[in-house]
């Protein structure tokens, strides 16, 4: 007879989900990666063109990442001292990077050469950016100042001196080539026209409240900028005036970094307080929040909105990465049909990126459009075998002190759990599952009990499985004090429910007692 997996017990009815949308799409990020680094990560940067690598700034190194496979593919290490602001270049062929020495470099991705190197400031430059306009560069520094350079000359064109403390973030107007956007910590947000001369060249000027400006960002529109500092986030018009539109407090600690998702839709705050908050900017409510395992310095959304990439201040490099559904893959040529491909044609077995090109070819072939199969085809239909969990591998095996440790872990569902206690149960096995252990493999399966004895749906199993514990290891008790802690958990545990119980019995009672005078006053009535 052959060996039937456990069935998982029917979960709780649903009660109607109260999961937004945006929550919902970000719970979609599923597959966390940690890396470790031996440094604090002060920069992320996702490549503009697909597929959309990412520069890590860490250290005295640039590392770039695959986003697929999560490894490193090229390493920019020509920095003397530590690198800052790593960042790609629209069309994704250069990047640019600052150092703590005040040393600006271009360098070619490919082959990492370096290609332009700038250097006039004095202290350390703390951010770097390519115009998406035209061929120049931005950089702010500690010395107070935000630099204009002419990439093709290496020349620097303007020097804007309006801060009084260190420049940490400096933006590009979207629409306009001669705006740019500037946050220090002296608290204030500048906008400045490099038209003008440079000492009328600040044309605006937005004060953040007391705190340093951490970051800034600008909408596409270009009409509404975003600073964060301290536990706050602002919004600002930028159509020639300096009014806070909004100002939001949802973190506890400074708020380090901000990003747009890949939609534009949300915007995304990091903070020390090691929490992601996701804001909507219809209303500006938070929709989402992501916690990480340590202080939070900067972070990162792809452009196909399938990478969310976080540097923390222990040098973790923390990417979550969800996949694409159907309705979000795109030809690579536009109006290009997919391709109808015959199963036992020749063109089905052989390199048919060399026969069509690759642009005419998806990169999955479970995404390609089959030919239904002609009459004459004859097609082989295989079973496949259904492939047991852990715990019925060592069920199937009589191992069942071992199907049951497998059945505790925090990747099996308690419904899973509790259907193998149920199989133990019908085998007769459940004393030997428990039988043998020592305090340390006990508190795993007191810890799962002290959890779910209250659940209705799993209290007469977990009653049956406290009362072999306890007679199992009675002659123990006073000896071990993780055992004694967790039944004592246990037992208070219970003794709560029994109290809420009575107290709910006290309710039913006096509520049966008005319906009971409600229904006598509308007899009495009728008569």
């Amino acid at each position: 007879m052959d060996f039937l997996p456990t069935q998982q017990l029917p979960s709780a009815p649903r009660q109607g989900s109260s999961i937004n949308p945006h929550s919902r799409h970000f719970h979609s990020f599923r597959h966390p990666l940690f890396i470790k680094h031996p440094s604090s990560i002060t920069h992320i940067h996702f490549n503009p063109t697909k597929p959309h690598r990412y520069a890590v700034t860490s250290s005295t190194r640039v590392l770039i990442y695959a986003p697929k496979t999560g490894k490193v593919v090229k390493t920019i290490s020509r920095f003397k001292d530590t690198a800052r602001s790593g960042e790609f270049r629209k069309d994704g062929k250069l990047l640019v990077a600052g150092d703590d020495e005040g040393q600006i470099q271009v360098f070619d991705i490919n082959s990492r050469a370096v290609l332009r190197t700038m250097k006039e400031h004095n202290q350390p430059v703390r951010v770097t950016h390519f115009s998406p306009h035209s061929p120049q560069i931005v950089s702010g520094s500690d010395d107070t100042t935000v630099k204009l350079w002419d990439l093709s000359t290496q020349t620097c064109l303007n020097t804007l001196s309006s801060h009084t403390d260190y420049v940490r973030s400096v933006k590009f107007h979207p629409s306009n080539p001669s705006l740019l956007l500037s946050g220090s910590y002296d608290s204030t947000i500048r906008l400045h026209d490099v038209r003008l001369p440079e000492d009328t060249s600040n044309v605006i000027t937005m004060r953040h409240g007391g705190s340093p400006v951490e970051d800034i960002g600008i909408f596409d529109s270009g009409g509404i900028g975003i600073s964060v500092g301290g536990p706050i986030l602002r919004l600002w018009d930028l159509t020639m005036s300096n009014k806070c539109l909004r100002a939001l407090s949802n973190h506890q600690k400074t708020i380090t970094c901000l990003s747009f998702d890949g939609e534009k839709k949300r915007v995304l705050t990091g903070s020390l307080d090691t929490m992601v908050k996701i804001y909507d900017i219809e209303d500006w409510k938070v929709v989402h929040t992501m916690r990480y395992p340590a202080p939070i310095l900067s972070l990162a959304v792809s452009p196909d909105d399938t990478h969310i990439a976080a540097g923390l201040t222990d040098g973790t490099l923390s990417v979550r990465r969800r996949d694409q559904k159907a309705s979000e893959f795109k030809d690579d040529i536009e109006g290009q049909k997919s391709l109808s491909i015959v199963g036992g044609s020749y063109e089905y077995f052989a390199d048919i990126e060399s026969i069509f090109g690759k642009g005419h070819v998806k990169a999955k072939r479970n995404e390609m459009g089959l030919a239904k199969g002609n009459v004459d085809e004859f097609r082989v239909e295989t079973r496949r075998k259904r492939k047991l969990r852990e715990f019925d591998k060592f069920l199937k095996s009589f191992k069942y002190q071992a199907a049951l440790d497998a059945s505790l872990k925090k990747t099996v569902r308690p419904t899973s759990t509790f259907a193998l206690i149920q199989e133990l149960i019908y085998q007769d096995a459940l004393r030997i599952a428990l039988s043998g252990r020592d305090d340390v493999t006990l508190e795993p399966l007191l810890q799962f009990l002290v959890r779910h004895a209250i659940d209705p749906r799993f209290g007469e199993m977990a009653a049956e499985v406290a009362g072999v514990v306890i007679d199992l290891y009675t002659p123990i008790l006073g000896q071990s004090p993780i055992l004694d802690e967790m039944l004592s958990k246990l037992q208070g545990r219970i003794e709560r429910e029994l109290s809420f119980q009575r107290e709910l019995m006290k309710l039913k009672g006096g509520l049966d007692m008005t319906l009971s005078q409600a229904a006598m006053s509308r007899l009495v009535d009728a008569a």
